[in-house]
């Protein structure tokens, strides 16, 4: 690991413990921080990795605890959607252990996934106004690609729509569920540096690449692992070989078979793509608009430290 990297590593590190710390300050309900527990916080340590960027460090104490406490309800956001995630597609599990509404009932889930929801919100508020605007339009964007999601699951998978409206359905469902998270929390680390403008645009554009490549790196970990997403095979098999076949007519065995047959194809696209987003990334981070210091340099590796922490797990690197 490079000089670089471990530097990125110990701050990571530090800024985990620190979160961890402030979510255990912040909430007094242990019904969330037990759904809390066991988060990597990636979203959070960027945003305050962001936040340090923009002041280069020379922040005080009082205004890295308030960054630090914004962190709070980006994980209650985060946390919320993990939840409603759980039931509409019927997993079973979470982290290792039964998922929330599994143990407690999907109307229970439901409830306190709003209650972190609300939470969330008010500590948003308390930031001021351009913070809770941000709160607000980004769960609007995350519910607007669940709705979708569930919409393309509930047509047969998109059976209507063209191999390449298939494959813009699956950038968009995951640009919007998990990106925009991703995105949001870059920006509000801005925000809570008293900065405004270009330079939260971005950040914004920064996060969202590590959400796109981030998003699909997870998937690529559970096709390798052997577990066949139907409405993430088909549409690379369709992008990659220029068919047109349709979940419609497919059954679950073919869908696999498809899968075994195409696999090393599927791996090396996932890959490119992985890296176009990562590039991008890396690009955005050397904006001239973003004020030179030890935390710009981080910023720059955070992308590829990142996708290849979680790509590790497969014995693979980008």
């Amino acid at each position: 690991m490079s000089n670089v990297n471990n530097e990125l590593e110990d701050f990571f590190n530090l800024i985990f413990t620190d979160v961890e710390k402030k979510i255990d300050d912040t909430i007094d309900d242990d019904t969330i921080k037990d759904i809390l527990k066991g988060g990597k916080r990636l979203r959070s340590l960027l945003a305050h990795l962001a936040f340090k960027t923009c002041t280069m460090g020379k922040e005080t104490k009082e205004q890295s605890d308030r960054s630090l406490e914004g962190t709070v309800s980006i994980e209650l956001a985060h946390g919320a959607s993990l939840v409603h995630d759980d039931i509409i597609d019927k997993d079973l599990e979470r982290r290792g252990e039964p998922a929330f509404h599994v143990k407690e009932g999907i109307g229970k889930a439901l409830l306190v996934g709003h209650r972190m929801l609300t939470k969330g919100f008010h500590i948003a508020l308390s930031h001021g106004q351009e913070v809770a605007k941000l709160y607000v339009e980004s769960w609007e964007e995350v519910v607007n690609g669940e709705i979708d999601e569930v919409e393309f699951n509930k047509n047969g998978n998109g059976k209507n729509l063209s191999k390449s409206e298939l494959f813009d359905s699956y950038n968009k469902i995951i640009d919007l569920k998990t990106a925009v998270l991703f995105s949001s929390a870059c920006k509000a680390g801005v925000l809570e540096a008293n900065m405004s403008g270009d330079i939260v645009k971005v950040f914004g554009d920064y996060g969202r690449e590590i959400g796109l490549a981030y998003q699909l790196a997870d998937d690529l970990v559970d096709l390798v692992k052997g577990e066949i997403l139907d409405s993430v095979v088909l549409p690379l098999v369709n992008q990659i070989k220029g068919t047109k076949q349709k979940f419609g007519f497919l059954k679950k065995r073919k869908v696999k078979k498809m899968f075994v047959k195409n696999k090393d194809e599927i791996k090396d696209f996932y890959v490119s793509e992985i890296k176009k987003h990562l590039y991008k990334a890396k690009e955005l981070s050397n904006s001239e608009i973003i004020p030179k210091s030890e935390y710009k340099t981080l910023l720059s590796v955070a992308p590829h430290y990142i996708i290849n922490k979680m790509l590790a797990d497969i014995k693979m690197t980008v």
